[in-house]
């Protein structure tokens, strides 16, 4: 669940031939083109980087089918950071106006670590398809409610976070955590039109079994929850423990290249992506 470990995976195979065939199409040993590119993280991160390979995504709409979504979001990820760094300013945007930000090098300088932009390629991808689980929670004593939720859910999972042990508690830091930069980077429309009507401003009621949660709230609590994350031991021993604490003080920045995929890059067919 939240919980897998975050691993910079060498590219499965169909990655290597779609980048292979993108790229170098004329190459005639593509099984000796590929090795080279697993063994060269340079050569490889040139492949992934390559204006081609983003134009073909760009171009195929099928494209997102036959690549993982790992390599899908690393590729748009590399480009936001090309891009960005020919910006002179970021955009924030407020209810009724946008806002000028001359912050863009220090956001390139969080996509230059290779770390963490694949730490958000990888979350990134795991929110195209979120999972339902079900946990056994004790009621009282000798009576245990099985209780379903999905990894999108992220007011269960603070709950539970709550309730399991401390050992099992980095998943879900890591998830809430995810989930935040996640709904302010690629939904941020989404996080404010569900909280206030949308010309009044008004903060809209609450409706009975669920609760409305604010673009504030939703970067508080992923500063929070990334915090946490760092400071629980298995942090370290999955050398997550600085991506976790860059993305903690950073987090405002953090989302703007994800903001910039979204309006960019992604556009209207956000909901084709993820869910």
């Amino acid at each position: 669940m939240a919980g897998r470990r975050f691993k910079n995976l060498g590219l499965p195979e169909k990655d290597l031939d779609f980048l292979v065939e993108t790229v170098s199409p004329e190459t005639r040993d593509k099984i000796r083109l590929k090795q080279i590119i697993r063994e060269d993280r340079d050569i490889r991160n040139c492949y992934v980087g390559d204006e081609k390979v983003f134009q073909r995504l760009m171009d195929e709409e099928e494209t997102f089918l036959k690549i993982s979504p790992i390599l899908f979001f690393e590729i748009l990820l590399r480009k936001a950071a090309q891009d960005l760094e020919r910006a002179k300013y970021t955009v924030e945007k407020s209810r009724n106006m946008k806002i000028p930000i001359f912050d863009t090098q220090e956001v390139v300088g969080l996509l230059n670590r290779e770390d963490l932009l694949l730490y958000l390629a990888d979350m990134l991808s795991s929110f195209t398809r979120v999972e339902s689980y079900v946990i056994p929670v004790k009621v009282r004593e000798g009576i245990w409610e099985r209780i379903r939720f999905n990894d999108l859910d992220i007011l269960s999972l603070i709950q539970f976070s709550q309730l399991v042990e401390d050992e099992h508690r980095l998943g879900f830091y890591k998830r809430i955590a995810d989930i935040c930069l996640f709904i302010m980077g690629i939904f941020p429309d989404y996080a404010e039109r569900d909280y206030r009507y949308p010309f009044s401003g008004q903060v809209r009621p609450h409706v009975r079994g669920k609760l409305r949660i604010s673009p504030e709230d939703y970067a508080e609590e992923g500063q929070k929850f990334y915090k946490l994350a760092a400071e629980h031991p298995y942090a370290k021993e999955m050398h997550l423990e600085e991506i976790f604490w860059a993305l903690h003080r950073h987090f405002q920045k953090a989302k703007k290249p994800l903001n910039f995929i979204a309006d960019h890059y992604l556009q209207y067919r956000r909901d084709k992506f993820f869910g």
